[in-house]
């Protein structure tokens, strides 16, 4: 089997409300995983495409985290309005949202 041309990690993780990291679950990070999966599915990219559910991804104050390989593009404070957007411009098209993402542009790459 092929690797997939894109994996995207959604954090929903849950944590007790009184945590002052707060949580991803409790910023609508079910809702971005569903907003992803419907649009990866509508665009008939099973097999290609993989998003996937993550637990902590260790990014609690920039939560919903969102992470998508192989380019390693960490997104922050995504909400499901965005998910159309990140799926559009960097899952179809290869281009990283920046201006949703955590640390900034990758390195160039030789």
């Amino acid at each position: 089997m092929v690797p997939y041309e894109r994996h995207v990690f959604i954090c929903v993780n849950e944590r007790d409300p009184s945590d002052p990291r707060g949580c991803c679950a409790g910023r609508q990070g079910h809702e971005v995983a569903s907003r992803l999966k419907e649009l990866a599915h509508a665009a008939g990219l099973k097999g290609r495409i993989r998003i996937n559910k993550a637990g902590c991804l260790d990014q609690c104050g920039m939560g919903v985290a969102v992470v998508v390989y192989p380019e390693a593009v960490w997104y922050g404070r995504v909400t499901p309005a965005d998910a159309d957007e990140i799926f559009r411009e960097h899952v179809m098209e290869g281009r990283p949202v920046e201006r949703l993402r955590i640390g900034g542009p990758a390195p160039a790459t030789d």
